[in-house]
């Protein structure tokens, strides 16, 4: 891993705009369930990185091997994100992975809230609405108008998107580089928050197991809640964190894992979703 870092950073607006069609192309046509957007993310950013560590085959494959890490969001307004990493890695080169790999998993989830209430939900039931309305009408500039806002408007707006994350991404390194360390454990408590906040809406499944006590019912599944909420899906979460990190399992391991582990429980009827 190389310690230097760049005082002059080598992408242009070509090569982000390059980023953003490659990824526009691609977008959620790679999408597993093992690292979801990742592969669409490294197709993207593969030109940009193979400039930035022109020459340093190591630390491109260092970055390439981040980039292929588990991604998700809104597709029309992740470029934001791109940019913005691009920007961290073109100054400061492998220094900055973990801090890269930090603000893409702390920004996620809430641009995926944002990108999906305005840009799947707002702006479609509008402009879709007023053009419905002007067609019912007899006016043809509604069918026009649904077509200018998807492949004009939000069109233009896509392509453009990975040159303001950069030149805000990088806007904020020159302002802030002295406290770029500050930044990236504030990041990480982010990304940390934002996977735990995950679990309970991600993985949701309860126990129906009972205990009668001189003639008492009670229901595990309550005691559990009142000791923790969501307290089974975390130690789950928990379990497969330990066997990955600590064991080295790979993750098609851990899903067959998961295959059992609900067979055997629903079989038993010790849990249930």
């Amino acid at each position: 891993m190389s310690n230097e870092t760049n005082d002059q950073t080598v992408l242009t607006k070509k090569d982000l705009r390059r980023a953003s069609w490659r990824w526009i192309r691609v977008g959620i046509s790679s999408f597993n369930y093992q690292t979801q957007l990742a592969p669409s993310v490294a197709y993207a950013m593969l030109p940009s990185l193979r400039k930035i560590y022109k020459g340093k085959d190591e630390d491109l494959r260092l970055s390439l091997d981040n980039e292929y890490k588990y991604f998700n969001t809104n597709p029309w307004i992740a470029p934001l994100i791109f940019g913005a990493t691009l920007a961290m890695e073109d100054k400061d080169g492998v220094e900055t992975l973990d801090g890269v790999q930090s603000l893409k998993v702390g920004l996620m989830g809430p641009l995926a809230g944002i990108g999906d209430t305005i840009i799947w939900a707002m702006l479609p039931t509008i402009f879709g609405s007023i053009g419905a309305s002007l067609a019912k009408q007899g006016n043809p500039f509604g069918i026009y108008l649904w077509v200018i806002f998807n492949l004009i408007v939000l069109f233009f707006i896509r392509s453009r998107e990975f040159e303001i994350g950069y030149k805000q991404g990088m806007k904020f390194l020159s302002t802030y580089s002295d406290k770029l360390s500050i930044f990236t454990e504030a990041i990480s408590v982010l990304g940390l928050t934002v996977i735990g906040a995950l679990i309970p809406s991600t993985v949701s499944f309860t126990t129906p197991l009972k205990m009668v006590n001189a003639g008492v019912t009670l229901k595990v599944q309550d005691i559990l809640d009142k000791i923790l909420p969501s307290m089974l899906p975390m130690l789950l979460v928990g379990l497969f964190y330990w066997l990955i990190k600590k064991k080295n399992w790979k993750m098609t391991t851990v899903i067959w894992l998961t295959i059992a582990i609900a067979m055997v429980a629903a079989f038993f009827n010790v849990l249930t979703v």
